[in-house]
């Protein structure tokens, strides 16, 4: 029997290094990898016509420029606000990410908080990683043909955010309502890149991403 190579809906299975173009590692999956639904947009688009007719134990190289990965860095999308225009200030850390800026038309974009200081803080609508070209060495772990299963689908399948998932938030639970709050809906810890997780998207009202 033939191997089975990446096609669409094939469920693959890939250990990846994501460095920066010194070589310099930045992200990791696990050495048992993680897996993907292929041809759903679930990965950089490079990466996944990269992969495209591999088979386990294949191996690729892909190099991505930042308007392929996480877009160039906008200096326009970074603010200084009160904190106090936030929320509570003792609750106003780094990583916390809100749907606009206070004063600030809905540009439809999440505001991550990057530095707290002097009662100001900073936010930042970019990427973290916006601005930087990207080195991905990947492996296929291995490939197998779901042949339209419905038990797989892209909400199951467990893809780390530094592949491409980028507007996407983890919920880290049950959190309490707080319509009633006067302060800006705030969305939680950023989570642009960690450890594969299920990633969800938390139910904040209507927020849309603009895609970088």
């Amino acid at each position: 029997m033939p191997e089975l190579t990446i096609n669409k809906d094939s469920l693959v299975t890939i250990r990846v290094r994501m460095s920066d173009l010194q070589g310099n590692l930045l992200e990791e999956t696990p050495e048992e990898g993680v897996a993907y639904l292929h041809g759903h947009a679930d990965i950089f688009p490079k990466i996944e016509a990269a992969l495209e007719g591999l088979k386990k134990g294949d191996k690729a190289s892909v190099r991505l420029e930042p308007e392929d990965a996480f877009g160039e860095f906008d200096p326009d999308a970074v603010f200084v606000t009160d904190v106090e225009k936030l929320g509570d200030p003792e609750t106003i850390v780094p990583g916390l990410v809100f749907d606009h800026v206070p004063g600030e038309a809905n540009d439809g974009r999440h505001y991550r908080v990057t530095d707290v200081a002097d009662g100001k803080a900073v936010l930042d609508a970019n990427h973290p990683l916006a601005g930087w070209g990207l080195a991905f060495d990947i492996t296929v772990l291995n490939v197998e043909d779901t042949d339209g299963k419905e038990a797989v689908g892209t909400d199951d399948t467990v893809v780390p955010s530094f592949l491409g998932v980028a507007d996407k938030i983890i919920d880290e639970g049950d959190d309490e309502d707080d319509t009633d709050s006067e302060t800006l809906p705030k969305i939680g810890p950023s989570r642009f890149y960690n450890s594969p997780k299920l990633i969800k998207v938390r139910d904040c009202g209507p927020i849309k991403h603009n895609e970088p």
